[in-house]
């Protein structure tokens, strides 16, 4: 078997996928891509036997016929190549002969019929979203799933479908977001969580435009399809926890704030803060909002004041400024609206303005304050 692919776009379309594999496998072959040729297309595979990612790419090629080719080496090799085309000749070993233009490279390669099958989607479920639907939601959501394995329901990111709208919900029992996109919609009412990681190489492999994307799930996996590039995960077997009783009704007092303005008092402020609770002290009374961190330990302290527009009792709470700065991150306005009721009820944090067809509600709990 032989073929010829260009240097730059074969390392392009190994990269995207690439992050599937993990660094230490159970199995040797999944340290390896899966290389298939078929009526001169590429389809290339990772994966670390719960995801799946593949690719696909356009090649100069007589025969069809497939090789397991070891990754890091492969890319390592491929970062260094200037752009060319190279050749790839597969003997009757799997062993692979790279050549460019000044240059001979050899590899051992493996057997491809020792490569994991990867689950099909039987039974399965299907809607479409545009890609930059579900690259939105992913970056609004994933910063807040939990890393605490012993609660896998918090894992991954919890997607509620509806005929009416999707909603997307992460939480790691200090902070939690919903995303809801109503511009979206599945056939009928279903949910499922999807975990963290699938997630992560999703966002980056899909263009951030109005491309329509193919989701579709049964009970074990999910399965996305964008043009070359096709994941296939399996879904987290847990119950994602009731979050909508966590969410108050009322919080009655409003506070605005200029959001870069207060990520940047957020970001010094928590620079003197205790480092286990990043804790920083807010007090609103009228126009005013003063920041307030310590670390007791060392003798740290920092202050700060800033304007604000205030609807409410003059309160003081306290919050984990890093939840905090991420949460903000998510919002994509100028301004953003804090909704707080007493100093030991979750507050809530809403962009001052919703997007079209989007509403985005995140909520963080408080600390008990330093007295």
């Amino acid at each position: 078997m032989k073929f010829i692919a260009a240097s730059s776009s074969l390392l392009k379309h190994l990269q995207q996928i690439s992050g599937v594999i993990n660094s230490n496998t159970v199995l040797p072959i999944l340290e390896d891509f899966l290389f298939e040729i078929e009526e001169k297309k590429l389809t290339i595979t990772a994966t670390d036997l719960e995801t799946v990612m593949r690719v696909q790419m356009e090649v100069e090629s007589k025969e069809d016929g497939k090789v397991c080719i070891p990754a890091k080496i492969l890319i390592d090799s491929l970062k260094n190549i200037p752009d060319q085309p190279l050749t790839f000749t597969i003997g009757s070993n799997f062993e692979i002969e790279i050549t460019s233009d000044n240059g001979k490279y050899k590899v051992p390669g493996e057997n491809p019929d020792n490569f994991p099958k990867e689950p099909t989607n039987d039974d399965a479920s299907s809607f479409t979203m545009k890609s930059t639907a579900l690259v939105t939601a992913i970056n609004k959501t994933l910063f807040a799933v939990s890393n605490d394995d012993l609660r896998p329901a918090m894992t991954g990111v919890f997607f509620e479908l509806t005929p009416d709208y999707l909603q997307f919900v992460a939480t790691d029992a200090h902070r939690l977001v919903r995303y809801k996109r109503t511009d979206a919609h599945a056939t009928k009412i279903d949910s499922f969580i999807v975990p963290k990681k699938p997630l992560n190489l999703l966002k980056n492999a899909l263009p951030d435009n109005d491309d329509e994307l193919t989701i579709s799930y049964n009970s074990n996996h999910l399965f996305v399809v964008h043009n070359g590039v096709q994941m296939i995960c399996r879904l987290i077997d847990a119950r994602f926890p009731d979050y909508k009783v966590v969410i108050p009704a009322d919080n009655p007092y409003k506070l605005i704030v200029n959001k870069s303005d207060f990520q940047s008092a957020l970001r010094r402020v928590s620079v003197f803060s205790n480092k286990s609770t990043n804790q920083v002290a807010l007090t609103i009374s009228g126009t005013e909002l003063k920041l307030a961190s310590q670390d007791v330990d060392f003798s740290f302290e920092g202050n700060e004041r800033m304007a604000c527009e205030y609807d409410g009792e003059d309160m003081a709470i306290a919050f984990n400024a890093k939840f905090l700065i991420e949460m903000l991150n998510a919002a994509d306005t100028s301004d953003v609206k804090l909704e707080l009721s007493v100093p030991t009820r979750a507050g809530l944090i809403k962009p001052t303005e919703q997007g079209e067809g989007e509403d985005l509600l995140m909520l963080v709990m408080p600390l008990m304050l330093n007295n």
